[in-house]
């Protein structure tokens, strides 16, 4: 097992209805090598760098490394219950779950690359592409005629994407209906778009917001209320025909089943690294599907990618621009607004040497 922090310095700032982004992030890189020198790939970045990914490292370092050093690599579910074992009294969600999350995508990169085949199809593959859309319209700094705002959505649309996201809530009602209306100008009629209001209303807001975005014809509704909100959740999903979307910030397959019995979603959004991994990952697609609720993602890249090419209910990735990726070793590429299914074995996730020397945090 070897790991690597990354820091990666400050940029502009962005911001949703309740954070700021824009200072220092960073992750960790994790690559487990087998007796057969075939080497699997775990990554797991953070928006916020403070803290997370050094704790990632403390766990897989000092605390999953001994479960796992010596095993099969094909055993990858016996595996994760090692792994629980080993962490249960850490917590079993939070940064635990995301180190898991990282093992388990390692694992599955070596079983790819042992078969000579991408994951995807491993996983028993449904789609050969992917519908993707793009978390571009973000809140910025002195943007009142939000000119840079429109830049970022202008932006996608040129670069091939077929729908976008906004983010709506930090201000009032009457903004949010500017910020829509000056989208979908930009869209016309044959494009979507998809409404996110990180966590910020109570219900009745909630509510009364998500009547106006349905009015509007926006095409989801994400995470407007606290992810614990689970009765909330299926109250509100039952009153409003828009989709509902949410689980960014679920952890595991027992969370999604609650919240699916009481009907809180219409979309369900499993993060890879809160979700605990593939193996988590495609348990809450299959009840997702049980329950007739379509899936969507938190993030994009191939960590959640083959999963959803597996999946019959998946219908869309999320991602940001693909023109400039410079960290990966394999790039994803933009056709007709989808993303092809990527046919290089395993996981896709490897990268490049030069990205993680220029970001290593070092002693």
């Amino acid at each position: 097992m070897e790991t690597e922090v990354l820091r990666m310095p400050p940029g502009k700032y962005y911001l949703d209805a309740i954070h700021r982004f824009g200072a220092e992030s960073g992750g960790v890189v994790l690559r487990l090598t087998t007796n057969a020198n075939i080497t699997g790939w775990g990554y797991i970045s953070f928006g916020f760098e403070t803290g997370g990914p050094k704790i990632v490292e403390d766990i897989l370092q000092g605390m999953l490394k001994q479960a796992l050093i010596g095993q099969d690599p094909t055993l990858s579910k016996k595996l994760r219950k090692e792994m629980w074992h080993a962490t249960e009294y850490s917590g079993t969600s939070g940064l635990v779950t995301c180190a898991m999350a990282a093992v388990d995508m390692a694992l599955w990169d070596i079983v790819g690359k042992h078969a000579k085949m991408p994951v995807y199809r491993l996983l028993g593959g449904y789609q050969t592409s992917l519908p993707t859309y793009n978390m571009c319209g973000w809140y910025y700094d002195n943007d009142d005629d939000l000119l840079q705002y429109k830049k970022q959505i202008e932006g996608a649309l040129d670069e091939g994407f077929h729908a976008v996201k906004i983010k709506v809530g930090r201000y009032s009602l009457e903004d949010d209906i500017r910020r829509i209306k000056a989208a979908q100008e930009l869209l016309g009629k044959d494009r979507r778009l998809m409404v996110d209001a990180n966590q910020k209303f109570n219900f009745t807001d909630a509510l009364t917001r998500g009547r106006v975005y349905q009015q509007m014809n926006c095409f989801w509704y994400e995470e407007p209320m606290m992810p614990q909100a689970m009765r909330e959740f299926g109250e509100l999903a039952h009153e409003l025909d828009i989709r509902v979307a949410t689980g960014e910030n679920l952890y595991g397959k027992y969370e999604f089943l609650e919240l699916l019995r009481v009907g809180g979603a219409d979309v369900v959004q499993p993060d890879n690294r809160r979700a605990g991994g593939v193996n988590e990952w495609m348990e809450i697609g299959a009840i997702a599907d049980a329950f007739n609720v379509e899936l969507a993602s938190h993030g994009g890249a191939p960590t959640n990618m083959h999963m959803l090419l597996a999946m019959p209910n998946a219908i869309y990735m999320e991602s940001g621009s693909l023109k400039n990726d410079t960290s990966h070793v394999e790039t994803l590429r933009l056709v007709n607004g989808e993303i092809p299914a990527p046919e290089e074995p395993g996981m896709g996730n490897e990268l490049r040497r030069d990205f993680i020397d220029k970001y290593k945090v070092r002693g």
